[in-house]
C-alpha cells in the first residue's frame, strides 16, 4: 500500500492547496473533547473537497486522518470516472455493433407495415 505521501503526490495535493482549521470538537468523549480544538477542518482550495475529522483525541492524529480521508475521496473520484469512462466505452460498442438476422427481418417487416398502410391511404 501506497505511503499517504505518495497518494498525496499521486493526486496533485500540496500543502499549500489546503486549507487547514482546526475547530472545537463534539459529541461523545466527555469534556475533554468539547473544550479541546482538536477536530481538524480539510479544504482542497482548487477543488473545493471539504473532509473534517475528529476520530481521535489527538490533533495530530486527526490531521494525518483527515489527509487519509481527502485522498480516499479522490481515488473514489478517480474509480467513478474510470468506471464512466468504460461504460461509455462499451455503450458505444454495442451500437457500432452489426444488427442481428432476426433485427434486420424485424426492420423489413416493420417497414413492409408502414408501406401498405401509406398504401391504403391512397386515393382510389
Amino acid at each position: 500500500m501506497k505511503t499517504l505521501e505518495q497518494r498525496m503526490k499521486h493526486h496533485q495535493i500540496f500543502d499549500e492547496d489546503l486549507e487547514e482549521r482546526f475547530v472545537l470538537g463534539s459529541g461523545s468523549g466527555g469534556q475533554k473533547i468539547n473544550k479541546t480544538s482538536s477536530c481538524v477542518y480539510l479544504k482542497h482550495i482548487p477543488t473545493g473537497t471539504e473532509i473534517k475529522c475528529q476520530e481521535s483525541r489527538s490533533r495530530e492524529k486527526n490531521r494525518e486522518l483527515a489527509r487519509v480521508r481527502l485522498c480516499d475521496h479522490f481515488d473514489a473520484e478517480e474509480k467513478k470516472k474510470s468506471l464512466e469512462r468504460a461504460k461509455n466505452r462499451a455503450v458505444k460498442r454495442y451500437k457500432k455493433r452489426k444488427p442481428s438476422k432476426a433485427e434486420k427481418a424485424r426492420r423489413r417487416r416493420t417497414k413492409q407495415l408502414r408501406t401498405e398502410k401509406k398504401a391504403n391511404r391512397r386515393k382510389v
